[in-house]
């Protein structure tokens, strides 16, 4: 990987799954004879997402231990990704801040605090992690309920505002119905509404934003425009079925903004 690593626009570090999606949404779970079995995890599905924008991109998964971590890769890639799932438990916990610190910053480093309750017994225990993360991170992305267990603050632009002190450059908090602000360490405050769809499936929403937003810092566009295209993927993907497949083009978002 060592060899091609100075051509990747970016590493994603987490979780990888197999999802089962039903063929007849309109049947409950247990009834649907023949689901359809596909990739799944929020690390796999951002890199899916970033992917079919045209990214270079491969995900890091299942390391046992940091001595497996390719760390000339981590630090050629353009930006490396990781979530805040993988600190839930060891040996993803020591991996993943192995990771950070091998990167030290170098390109941009994305922390997507993805927490999972069912992962954490207290919102508490998982902090000091988040923290150290961050201290490490150039990017941080999540949602109000993320960022609050980050923070430790409610208020959307006061987490954002806490999420630089701790050491990010750019926080990006994600409020659903009500759109997406970012806040950037010069200064720049940007918001960005949320595009309505009817919902079919909401798996996948959140990394297809992350995709895109991925994307829009790679191509170096505003701020704006970037929060208002990865907010429109996440549209587009809660409208369809199949998580990592469902993930939208550029042009697919651009037609769906153009629909107002």
């Amino acid at each position: 990987m060592a060899e091609s690593a100075r051509s990747l626009d970016l590493i994603t570090m987490g979780r990888t799954g197999v999802d089962l999606c039903p063929h007849q949404s309109v049947l409950p779970p247990t009834r649907v004879a023949s689901p359809e079995k596909i990739f799944d995890g929020s690390a796999t599905n951002v890199a899916a997402a970033a992917a079919r924008l045209g990214r270079s991109t491969a995900v890091l998964t299942c390391a046992g231990d940091t001595g497996e971590l390719d760390y000339f890769a981590i630090r050629a890639a353009r930006v490396l990704w990781i979530t805040g799932t993988a600190l839930s438990e060891e040996p993803g916990r020591s991996a993943t801040l192995a990771a950070l610190k091998a990167r030290d910053r170098a390109g941009t480093t994305v922390f997507d605090l993805d927490w999972r309750p069912e992962l954490w017994p207290d919102p508490e225990e998982a902090r000091p992690y988040y923290a150290e993360a961050l201290r490490h991170a150039t990017v941080a992305v999540g949602t109000l309920d993320e960022c609050e267990v980050a923070t430790g603050l409610r208020e959307p632009r006061a987490c954002a505002e806490q999420l630089l002190a701790t050491g990010a450059e750019l926080a990006v908090v994600k409020r659903g119905a009500e759109g997406v602000l970012a806040v950037h360490r010069d200064g720049t405050f940007v918001e960005a509404p949320a595009v309505g769809v009817e919902a079919v499936d909401g798996r996948g929403a959140g990394e297809a934003f992350g995709g895109f937003l991925v994307h829009g810092l790679l191509s170096g566009w505003e701020l704006k425009k970037t929060l208002r295209h990865a907010g429109a993927a996440a549209a587009l993907v809660a409208s369809r079925p199949a998580a990592s497949r469902a993930m939208p083009t550029e042009s697919e978002v651009e037609a769906l903004l153009a629909r107002g």
